[in-house]
């Protein structure tokens, strides 16, 4: 029976969701989103009170399964049309930095001896889009509770104190509003949050960071696909003579799911106007979901991890910044 575990989620989620309106209330701005915050209240929760048995399936089913439906909807407001208007040159600067900082920031996070899933997550949240690419590689590689968590916290705070910095960052390095976007798009993990880091610099700034964010959200679906062909190859050069073969997939049905309704989407068959829903049913369904997640984390393993993981998300950040700035001078803006 799900319906306790999952009552309770949704009821960890409405908490964050009212934080969050508290948030923008008060200050003009949700410092910290109500995706973190349920990911807060529920590790919080989990270390001051054990859910009982009859909470666990629905707590189980929010963390994965509900996170995987959240990334198939997430698809519908995807479109390939993206790439076309970024151009050539801006395009292949995007995917240079994504899978330059992965590979770079994978490497800081074995370097400073992180487990393997949580060095991969973290990089693959600091390249491409924070919370929602460490939420969409987290099934196909597996990663605990505990992990994913711990992940999402450190990438996320640190996320905010980029929001903060790109204002000030931009004009002390003099870039003119296009430039400014461009940096802001490859080095900010949400849309919303390109738009806050952004909108000081002007519409235009805005706008191209807009372009640039998605395009870059887009390089999600090529990740976790030589992702999960990684898996597989590791799979097959793992069996056993003996015994029946498992089968293996070539992609994880939900990521199939997501670059289907991703092409939908480009060709013109999901409407404008069916973008915003779908965004914001994905966006409930991750809350809940994160909530999930942090009711099944063991508090300890997180602040054993937290200098190493602090350190890996600071560097990885160091790198990206000074990479996007590479790329912005090379493709002509700065």
């Amino acid at each position: 029976m799900e319906w306790p575990g999952l009552m309770l989620c949704a009821t960890v989620c409405g908490a964050a969701l009212g934080l969050e309106y508290l948030e923008v209330a008060f200050s003009g701005r949700a410092w910290l989103e109500g995706l973190v915050l349920a990911i807060i209240i529920g590790t919080m929760l989990r270390t001051t009170w054990k859910p009982s048995r009859k909470f666990e399936p629905g707590i189980h089913f929010a963390a994965k399964t509900l996170l995987e439906v959240a990334v198939v909807i997430m698809g519908a407001t995807v479109s390939f049309n993206t790439v076309a208007a970024a151009g050539t040159p801006l395009l292949l600067g995007i995917a240079a930095t994504v899978f330059a900082t992965i590979g770079v920031s994978f490497a800081l996070g074995r370097a400073l001896r992180l487990p393997t899933k949580m060095a991969l997550l973290v990089a693959c949240g600091n390249s491409i889009c924070g919370n929602s690419a460490i939420a969409a590689v987290a099934p196909v590689i597996d990663a605990d509770s505990d992990v994913v968590a711990t992940s999402i916290a450190f990438t996320a705070v640190l996320g905010i104190a980029v929001v903060l910095g790109l204002p000030p960052l931009a004009h002390f390095l003099r870039l003119d509003a296009t430039a400014s976007g461009v940096l802001a798009g490859l080095t900010v993990y949400a849309v919303p949050q390109v738009f806050a880091a952004a909108s000081p610099m002007g519409v235009a700034a805005v706008q191209m960071g807009t372009v640039v964010k998605l395009v870059r959200v887009l390089m999600l679906g090529p990740v976790v696909t030589m992702l999960s062909l990684l898996k597989v190859g590791r799979g097959k050069a793992q069996l056993v003579s003996k015994g029946p073969r498992p089968k293996a997939t070539l992609l994880p049905g939900f990521i199939v799911a997501f670059l289907m309704l991703a092409t939908a989407r480009s060709f013109g068959f999901i409407s404008e106007s069916a973008v915003r829903p779908a965004h914001e049913i994905s966006n409930v369904l991750t809350i809940i979901s994160m909530a999930g997640l942090g009711l099944g984390v063991d508090l300890r393993h997180v602040t054993a991890a937290g200098p190493r993981v602090s350190l890996t998300v600071t560097l990885s950040l160091l790198f990206l910044g000074v990479f996007a700035l590479a790329v912005i001078r090379i493709v002509g803006l700065g």
